[in-house]
């Protein structure tokens, strides 16, 4: 008899091998998830079918809203229609209610996923594999395609992409008489001498730490999830990641940092006043993060640049991004799959929301992106960090456990209760016991 439990311990030891059978697991009363009936009854429809897909894009101001890009597939499909609902909640809330539709069977047939997510959505077995349809269009994205793989399955195509980059004040940068840094080094040296003009180029972020803090460990060459033999290794506290540490330790010990959560008032307010003038940001936030600007003084001054090399290193580091995935029961995975290329290769829709397209191809960096940025060409600029993004970095399942755990010891770091480094040993410990926890191999 196949438990849920035997087919966790048998998809993880899979997944680290690199070959997992999906079609294997459930049961009857929890939906099949099996590629293989969900393509006969796909193949078996008769007539228009209805495909829903939840997101949460931003849909913000001057954007092309999600709503008007699918109606323009749905007057060219007539026999494919698709339905969007914008997930409201907050990131880390929408794999939970999945969960929870999936179980009631209301779930929808298409849902946006972080990729730092798929691994767990996987084992869980909230999606499907569809590897066959996705290799219809492989070709037309990125390295961000493999994102969306588990174990040598695809559950979905990649959407966007998220290279860490620096972006700064060009303005104020001028009237410090400071260069855009190159380095780790240059970037303290620099943030010490904007403090002392009552300026900050430097925000330490401790909701954000999960992911921003995890990336810039990636671009010093830092590999935190691997597999030795049949098991999981962790390695979240190696030399690499402590380059990052010992970096936003001096920052913070020399107050060269603002402590403010990226998601909060106090740091709008930061932004807003020209306290803050630069920081470490992942691309997709250059699509929306200077809005509060836009009736200041401020607007037009801000430039995106590369991230700066940590510990001699030439990459960057994977914040975010995210694609979207074939749920487990839905009932026309081809046809999902083929509004779901379609959707992510109208890279300059996309682009409008402020995403780096995973997508192949030139992308025209929005109006409002231009007037915001001074005229750069920012997706020209976000197009060389995507060069950049080290393909070595991923995640484990149980991942979004680590991550809130990351973050409660980074606010601790933040007030100075903690070390930077306590966040990589709690990542470390945190790591080891959710795979244990969920019954993976580790190696300890």
């Amino acid at each position: 008899m196949i438990t849920r439990r035997t087919c966790r311990m048998a998809s993880v030891a899979a997944i680290v091998a690199g070959t997992l059978v999906l079609g294997a697991c459930g049961s009857s009363s929890e939906g099949s998830g099996s590629p293989s009936e969900a393509a006969s009854q796909s193949a078996a429809a008769s007539g228009p079918v209805t495909i829903k897909y939840m997101h949460r894009l931003p849909d913000g101001e001057g954007m092309t809203k999600v709503a008007d890009i699918v109606k323009k597939w749905n007057s060219e499909h007539p026999d494919i229609k698709v339905e969007t609902t914008k997930f409201s909640g907050k990131a880390n809330e929408l794999m939970p209610k999945l969960e929870a539709d999936v179980k009631a069977g209301t779930a929808p047939c298409l849902v946006q996923a972080g990729y730092a997510e798929v691994p767990d959505m996987y084992v869980k077995g909230l999606v499907q594999d569809v590897t066959t349809e996705s290799e219809k269009y492989k070709d037309h994205f990125s390295g961000a395609y493999g994102q969306m793989s588990v174990g040598g399955k695809v559950v979905g195509l990649p959407q966007d992409t998220g290279p860490l980059v620096y972006v700064y004040n060009e303005t104020e940068f001028k009237k410090l008489g400071i260069e855009v840094p190159k380095t780790s080094d240059e970037l303290l040296a620099s943030a010490k001498k904007a403090t002392a003009k009552g300026k900050y180029i430097l925000g330490f972020e401790p909701d954000e730490v999960q992911s921003w803090l995890s990336a810039q460990a990636a671009a010093a060459g830092a590999v935190w999830y691997s597999a030795e033999g049949d098991k999981w290794k962790v390695d979240t506290t190696g030399d690499k990641s402590k380059v990052v540490a010992d970096f936003w330790q001096k920052a913070l010990d020399d107050k060269t940092a603002i402590t403010d959560a990226r998601w909060s008032d106090a740091y709008t307010k930061a932004l807003v006043s020209g306290k803050l003038i630069g920081n470490v940001a992942a691309a997709w936030e250059t699509g929306f993060m200077l809005d509060a600007l836009d009736k200041t003084s401020y607007n037009g001054q801000w430039r995106v640049a590369q991230l700066p090399s940590f510990g001699g290193s030439d990459v960057t580091g994977p914040d975010g991004g995210s694609g979207v995935a074939v749920v487990k029961d839905c009932k026309y995975p081809v046809q999902a799959m083929q509004f779901n290329d379609w959707f992510n290769t109208q890279v300059n829709d996309l682009a409008t929301q402020g995403l780096v397209p995973a997508a192949k191809g030139q992308v025209t960096t929005p109006e409002k992106m231009k007037k915001q940025f001074g005229g750069q060409d920012v997706m020209a600029e976000l197009a060389k960090a995507n060069e950049r993004l080290t393909p070595q970095f991923g995640y484990i399942p149980g991942f979004a456990v680590v991550g809130t755990k990351m973050n409660e010891k980074a606010a601790d770091a933040a007030s100075g209760k903690a070390k930077v480094a306590d966040i990589l040993q709690t990542a470390q410990d945190t790591s080891v016991q959710a795979l244990k926890d969920a019954g993976l191999p580790v190696d300890e």
